[in-house]
């Protein structure tokens, strides 16, 4: 896939999950979300051949500009989106798969010290509500929704829904509208 067309994919993924969006041009100049995630994109090049020195520097530069750190080693898939985006924060060994989107405030991130697998796995399709905290190596299942406020430490099978402190994991119901799990606060706990 050529840049131009993963440009492109991207803002049509930010115009399907944000309905406040107007217009391609909009989104591209105006949306941190997407300007982190590009970013990303290019000092995830330099970590992979090696320049990591380079690549931390310009993932700082990045969370300096837009407010949301990515770490150049993380592993994002495609049509990925960040809703408003501020205090964001995507730990090194994070997986995140295609058609993931997060809201503001959340956390993949480690608990541990160790070397190797120690921030979360995201399968394709997952919400991450805003302010919710997905912590160590777990993975959390295609399909699967995690409210607002969560503090995931467990994995969670395909098609889950996440809620509380900590958070447990529930089936989704069939045809269940999850949205209001992800920004309402009576969700949250």
């Amino acid at each position: 896939m050529s840049a131009v067309s993963r440009l492109r994919e991207d803002i049509s993924a930010a115009k399907l999950r944000d309905p406040a969006a107007r217009g391609g041009m909009e989104i591209a100049l105006l949306y941190s979300g997407l300007h982190a995630i590009w970013a990303y994109r290019l000092w995830h090049v330099l970590w992979q051949r090696r320049m990591r020195f380079l690549a931390r520097a310009g993932s700082q530069l990045t969370r300096w500009l837009t407010g949301i750190e990515i770490h150049p080693g993380a592993t994002i898939g495609r049509r990925f989106f960040i809703d408003h985006g501020m205090g964001v924060v995507i730990g090194e060994t994070a997986e995140i798969g295609d058609d993931v989107m997060l809201y503001h405030g959340v956390t993949l991130g480690g608990r541990t010290r160790d070397s190797g697998k120690r921030h979360p796995t995201l399968g394709d399709g997952v919400v991450v509500g805003a302010g919710a905290k997905v912590l160590g190596p777990v993975v959390i299942g295609a399909g699967s929704a995690v409210g607002a406020n969560a503090v995931v430490t467990r994995d969670a099978p395909e098609d889950s829904v996440l809620v509380g402190i900590p958070a447990k994991a529930r089936a989704r119901r069939l045809g269940e509208d999850t949205r209001a799990l992800l920004m309402a606060p009576e969700y949250s706990i």
